[in-house]
């Protein structure tokens, strides 16, 4: 018995000997398993505890959800709209969730006074956001930041207006433009058309003709797909997938969507862009540049031996792809608004025909010396600005460092939203702001008279370089066409104005019908 119970115990202690070897590994594992867990668990407390310290810091806003943010709250046919609603509930300056990324709006003129111009250097940062990014590599005068933002745009200011921006020598190829598109008006001989895509091609060709020296054929199917392609890839900065594409490039850069052909629409552009560079650097004359392409090659020439040099081809091909872009639609967008809303208002288009003919008479062409004794047409079209509202929310801005503004802290690297609409329509600024009204740019005398929140083409060091040129080209592309025809709503179509929807406020493609006037 005895040796029975020591044969058992024996047996007892292998078998539990055997059992501790086994469950060795399995705890060492588990234990393993449960500090690795606790670790994350400790990380991810951090990171929850870092976000919400900066959030403490951060103006107030709508509570986001995970992943999504605010995004699910944003009307995706008018995203400015739902700015507007929040703006009126929160204040001059929030926060909003674009994804998992906080973006701050400035609301209102105050805000965006205060922080473009009383902190210009602060706010003069670009957000280069994924598509961006994809689109432009970070070079070039819109997408950029740093030296190399700031080397793109001194010189080509200068070189702009060099080129004659603002001045009497570009007022003559505006005026050329003017009678190309007043002979085919003519040529429809008071028929109902659209007026759109020729208007875009009569503004694109001021700017091909200030970049390349010369203008194209309005009738080349090549130029006319490439307006087409620039009218895409605006309207798609407002529209849902432009935010997803940014909130998760990761993943959309390998799915089929709309993103794939803007970013094809950006390619054909650039390459068709590189190739007009290239024709110029077979044909220049260093000695006698003939444009802005020519020049920037002669600064490329002056720094061929600065290894950091930010004068490049590539540099090159993103700025003229800038200017390309941004000269023709944003401009072209606002002379079809004066159109439209010229065919909404024809007691509006009688007045400005009355000063039309007491100033220029029915032969001479406008020039921008006119728009002085003209305060109807000039106060008309500010309204048009004003009214359109067509980049309402601003190119995107960013802090490049921790930002101090008005009690709070904006993280380096938060989107700022400079939401230009929110000035355009401030009631602190406008009378009954949704009404289109030229008057309240009229004194009581009749003169023009201005309004500080009038920003259509924002304001501080990331405003528009090309304002000048394209106040030029609204006033006498739009005058000249008024000067001769008297524009009328077809039969059977609405004065109504609709909007394309998306983050741009572009009318919907309509058409008129122009009456040549009789004197």
């Amino acid at each position: 018995m005895l040796g029975q119970r020591g044969r058992g115990h024996t047996y007892g202690q292998a078998h539990t000997a055997v059992h501790r070897q086994i469950d060795c590994p399995q705890r060492t594992t588990t234990m393993f398993s449960l500090l690795l867990a606790g670790v994350l668990a400790l990380l991810l407390a951090l990171v929850i505890l870092s976000s919400w310290k900066k959030k403490q810091h951060l103006p107030p806003g709508p509570t986001p959800w995970p992943l999504l943010g605010n995004m699910h709250q944003i009307d995706k046919s008018a995203p400015y709209e739902t700015l507007m609603e929040l703006g009126q509930k929160y204040g001059d300056v929030f926060t909003i969730y674009l994804g998992p990324h906080p973006a701050v709006v400035l609301f209102g003129y105050n805000a965006l006074k205060d922080a473009l111009l009383g902190q210009a250097d602060d706010f003069s940062g670009r957000a280069i956001l994924p598509v961006f990014e994809r689109i432009a590599n970070r070079k070039g005068l819109v997408f950029s930041n740093g030296d190399h933002w700031q080397q793109q745009r001194r010189f080509s200011l200068a070189t702009l207006r060099n080129f004659g921006m603002g001045k009497r020598s570009i007022e003559e190829r505006v005026t050329e433009e003017a009678r190309f598109l007043v002979e085919f008006f003519e040529s429809k001989k008071g028929k109902s058309f659209n007026p759109g895509e020729r208007i875009s091609a009569a503004v694109s060709n001021i700017i091909c003709s200030i970049l390349f020296g010369d203008r194209f054929d309005t009738e080349d199917e090549t130029f006319l797909t490439l307006l087409r392609m620039v009218n895409e890839n605006i309207s798609f900065l407002g529209k849902r997938g432009f935010q997803m594409y940014n909130t998760f490039p990761g993943i959309l850069k390998w799915l089929p969507g709309e993103h794939n052909k803007i970013f094809e629409n950006a390619r054909r552009l650039q390459s068709h862009l590189r190739g007009l560079i290239e024709n110029h650097i077979a044909s220049r004359d260093p000695n006698c540049p003939r444009d802005f392409v020519d020049t920037f090659l002669n600064k490329m020439d002056e720094e061929a031996n600065n290894p950091n040099s930010h004068f490049t081809l590539e540099s090159l091909t993103y700025t003229a792809f800038n200017l390309f872009i941004a000269g023709t639609e944003t401009t072209s967008s606002t002379i079809r608004w004066a159109v439209k809303l010229a065919l909404k208002y024809p007691e509006m288009q009688e007045n400005i025909q009355k000063e039309i003919d007491d100033v220029l008479g029915s032969q001479r062409c406008p020039t921008m010396e006119d728009r002085l004794q003209m305060p109807f047409t000039d106060a008309f079209i500010n309204e048009v600005q004003r009214f359109a509202s067509i980049i309402p929310n601003g190119l995107p801005h960013a802090a490049l460092h921790d930002i101090k503004f008005k009690g709070y802290i904006i993280p380096k690297g938060t989107q700022v939203i400079t939401f230009l609409h929110s000035s355009l329509t401030d009631k602190r600024y406008w009378d009954d702001p949704k009404l289109f009204n030229p008057y309240r740019f009229l004194d009581e005398n009749g003169k023009i008279k201005k309004n500080d929140a009038h920003i259509p083409f924002g304001a501080g060091k990331r405003s528009c370089i090309g304002e000048s040129l394209a106040r030029m080209n609204i006033f006498i592309l739009f005058v000249s066409v008024l000067q001769k025809f008297s524009l009328k709503v077809p039969d059977g179509e609405s004065s109504q104005i609709e909007l394309a929807g998306g983050g741009t406020r572009a009318p919907k493609p309509f058409c008129i019908c122009a009456v040549e006037r009789i004197h």
